[in-house]
């Protein structure tokens, strides 16, 4: 990551999910926070191990950036099996996938990311890959054409998605574990950035953690992303050890404010308050008032200011709430919208 906004975007390129391997947990009973989800998965996975099958599909949905893929690696790990690693956008062609489901061992964890993205005939090779492991590959084309059943080793499917709602019935259907992952709570943040700390071999305080995960968004690789951006400034321009005081010059330095705003966040509720005296107003008028495409605003910047109550969204358009107008340090008029959800230092404790 190299802009400053990139910093609190839970979105990953390939280089940084590199980098957040090393504080990855490895099992379950490492796995921080998502207590339910994470005591579900335990039995399903404890009543497969001791049946001696596959445990059933499995199906990983919630915003980016909360442990989905560590979840699937865990599951392969817990089981002592293999994991094959794709993403739906990746797999273009039914024979992609089955190349892929051929080559499986007994047991092992296949793991699509992104799996709502997967192309429709891959999709349905998939059906019958996951209830009968079997894929039906087609030769030849025309009249003449027939389908080949080849069988594959039974294995466990592991699905992640951002987006839930953009998966086929058929699909949601052939998965026998469904959770939810929500955002993490100030304190699971805590313990989370003090675990991270001791793998980087970072020195933190108990209020320099308070102070880097208070700004995190609720979401682990941002609090693990900001970590390591303190852990610069505290070696460059301090001793070494992440304080509060560090925590708070170094999120300064990067653009980083206390509710975990960063500049373009801050451009799009300035925009609304000044240009457009708080709204309603267009995803695309907005976008353009502040140099952005309008899938940057509306996918990486509003999930979250709607969350923290800075923003909603209004058939009219976007409307700047009167917690925005005094987080920007600004008198709301009469009549703004207001809203019960304002943004506090414990903003994800409820959602947890």
């Amino acid at each position: 990551m190299t802009d400053s906004e990139d910093l609190v975007s839970a979105y990953a390129d390939d280089a940084e999910r590199d980098a957040e391997v090393s504080v990855r947990p490895k099992r379950l009973s490492d796995f921080i926070a998502q207590h339910r989800v994470r005591d579900q998965l335990d039995l399903l996975l404890q009543g497969a191990m001791r049946r001696g099958a596959p445990p059933d599909h499995i199906l990983l949905s919630g915003p980016p950036g909360l442990g989905k893929t560590t979840l699937a690696n865990i599951v392969a790990a817990e089981l002592g099996t293999g994991i094959r690693v794709t993403s739906g956008p990746a797999i273009e062609r039914s024979g992609d996938l089955a190349a892929i489901l051929t080559s499986l061992a007994p047991g092992d964890v296949f793991f699509i990311d992104e799996i709502h993205r997967i192309a429709k005939p891959a999709e349905e090779l998939l059906y019958s890959a996951m209830e009968d492991f079997r894929v039906d590959v087609v030769v030849g084309k025309g009249p003449g054409a027939t389908a080949i059943p080849i069988e594959v080793e039974p294995f466990t499917l592991v699905g992640a998605t951002t987006r839930s709602g953009l998966l086929t019935g058929p699909m949601r259907d052939r998965f026998g574990f469904v959770a939810h992952l929500d955002f993490y709570s100030p304190a699971d943040l805590e313990i989370l950035l003090h675990r991270s700390a001791r793998i980087l071999g970072v020195p933190i305080t108990d209020e320099g953690a308070v102070e880097v995960a208070r700004r995190s968004r609720g979401t682990p690789r941002i609090a693990n992303r900001l970590l390591r951006r303190v852990r610069d400034f505290a070696e460059v321009r301090a001793e070494g050890v992440v304080t509060l005081e560090t925590a708070q010059a170094a999120l300064k330095v990067y653009d980083v404010d206390a509710l975990g705003l960063d500049r373009l966040d801050r451009a799009v509720l300035s925009a609304l308050i000044d240009s457009f005296r708080g709204g309603p107003v267009g995803l695309s008028t907005l976008a353009v008032a502040v140099g952005e495409q309008p899938d940057t605003v509306e996918e990486v910047c509003e999930p979250f200011l709607v969350r923290a109550g800075l923003l909603a969204r209004t058939p009219r358009g976007r409307v700047a709430t009167e917690a925005a107008w005094h987080h920007l340090g600004r008198t709301p008029p009469n009549g703004t919208f207001s809203s019960s959800s304002g943004p506090t230092p414990d903003l994800f404790t409820a959602e947890s």
